[in-house]
């Protein structure tokens, strides 16, 4: 079952497409490349919420759909949720 899909190749993030919970095995799906991979969450994530595919430290750059969507506030391991409590925009 697929949990969650990356939309470029260069992405740093993927999509949940169902709700995740915390502990659960993920397996994702790469669109751009077909490869499929899996990772362990590390806490719930909501349907339609980012999930983080790599460690972040704070200042990182965070890429969805190969564009920088925003810079990380607070560090992040693969498998947590990725959202506003983390990620703020560099627009202002």
């Amino acid at each position: 079952m697929i949990y969650f899909l990356v939309h470029g190749k260069g992405d740093n993030v993927a999509v949940a497409v169902v709700d995740i919970k915390k502990g659960d095995r993920c397996e994702g799906l790469n669109m751009e490349t077909q490869q499929r991979f899996a990772i362990d969450a590390g806490m719930d994530i909501p349907l339609g919420h980012k999930i983080a595919l790599q460690d972040f430290n704070e200042g990182d750059t965070i890429i969805k759909y190969d564009h920088d969507i925003g810079r990380v506030v607070r560090a992040i391991k693969t498998g947590e949720h990725v959202h506003v409590h983390n990620v703020k925009t560099k627009r202002w």
